[in-house]
């Protein structure tokens, strides 16, 4: 499978959301990201409800939606009425993972597990099998346009290898500092999903930025 591409929309600009959003409707892009946070989990605050009911009117690509708050599960059914394609939430914010992750899957959604950078990959070897994608967190989560963490590659190559030995499915995502010079290395390690914000938003022709990050090879 081709690697995916998912620009995040909390580096898109927020006075043109909706001219954003229609340039990666045209572009070359899988996925839209949507960071959601709380001002408890993580120190920002970002999208609410009525912005992504908003975005999925609009969006012609599945929503990624990433949960950087406490207690997500008492918004599992609000996420799937907002159009949710694949859920994602906090290792560290869930006391029961397993009972959290067979919701999200029940209600017809992707279920998605985030690692923080200091999380290590073994903590998932019982539930592996269960999920459909693991995002690793690239930067610590809360704020947009932060330094990569150069350990993420050995991190990604030990959940790839945990992937593989358990027979799980599960696809590998990186969320942070994503850009065209550390691209082929990502996928390279292993990765399947590339978010990447501040590159594509930032850039002075942003669909060609997803079409180079889609088009790039392992490195």
């Amino acid at each position: 499978m081709s690697h995916l591409i998912a620009p995040s929309l909390l580096s898109a600009d927020f006075t043109r959301l909706g001219e954003d959003i229609a340039m990666v409707n045209h572009s070359e892009a899988d996925w839209f990201h949507v960071d959601v946070m709380d001002g408890v989990f993580v120190p920002n605050i970002s999208f609410g409800m009525p912005v992504i009911k908003a975005i999925n009117k609009i969006a012609t690509k599945p929503l990624d939606v990433h949960l950087m708050i406490v207690q997500p599960e008492r918004y599992f059914e609000t996420f799937r009425d907002l159009g949710t394609y694949c859920l994602s939430i906090h290792y560290e914010a869930v006391t029961h993972l397993h009972r959290a992750v067979h919701q999200i899957r029940e209600l017809g959604m992707k279920a998605g597990v985030v690692l923080n950078p200091h999380t290590p990959v073994h903590v998932l070897e019982d539930i592996i099998t269960d999920v459909d994608l693991v995002l690793v967190m690239s930067v610590n989560p809360g704020f947009g346009g932060q330094k990569f963490i150069e350990g993420t590659y050995g991190k990604i190559g030990k959940l790839k290898k945990l992937i593989a030995s358990s027979g799980s499915t599960a696809l590998i995502e990186v969320d942070g500092g994503v850009d065209l010079n550390n691209a082929g290395k990502l996928i390279a390690a292993g990765a399947d999903v590339l978010v990447a914000g501040n590159t594509v938003f930032s850039s002075a022709d942003p669909a060609g930025t997803i079409s180079l990050l889609k088009n790039t090879v392992p490195a």
